[in-house]
């Protein structure tokens, strides 16, 4: 198992973790875990989870939007072949990154989210997630 050695801001709000050989860190990784029990583990851990890959434009634009709202998602680049672990949509659409879990279910891509929030359901999704309080 790793464990989070240090981490540093990122000027896009993210963080970048450097691992240790550690074990007692709460966001240890176990090299031995498959991707795809990885990548469920960390959707059921966070309550607002984006995957992304390296420098995805659409990932910033749901983190703004996130933000501006008041959360603040865990966000994980995935490699391209991590990328097609990702639980597939279950309308069969897009299967992709940029994609966001909130509450560990699928909301979609920066359409899906965007969608969510003009129509006035994102507010009480994340509500329903324990990350934010709507004044009634």
């Amino acid at each position: 198992m790793q464990g989070i050695r240090s981490f540093r801001p990122l000027s896009d709000g993210g963080v970048r973790l450097e691992l240790s050989t550690t074990t007692n860190s709460p966001l240890a990784i176990d090299v031995e875990e498959s991707t795809e029990s990885r990548i469920q583990r960390l959707i059921t851990e966070n309550p607002v989870v984006i995957f992304s890959r390296s420098s995805c434009c659409m990932c910033h634009a749901m983190k703004q939007l996130l933000s501006a709202i008041g959360v603040h998602p865990t966000v994980i680049e995935l490699d391209d072949d991590e990328i097609a672990a990702l639980p597939a949509a279950a309308d069969g659409g897009n299967g992709g990154a940029p994609v966001v879990f909130i509450g560990g279910s699928r909301v979609g891509g920066l359409e899906n989210l965007v969608a969510l929030h003009l129509s006035e359901k994102l507010g009480s999704k994340l509500e329903e997630a324990g990350v934010l309080q709507v004044a009634s």
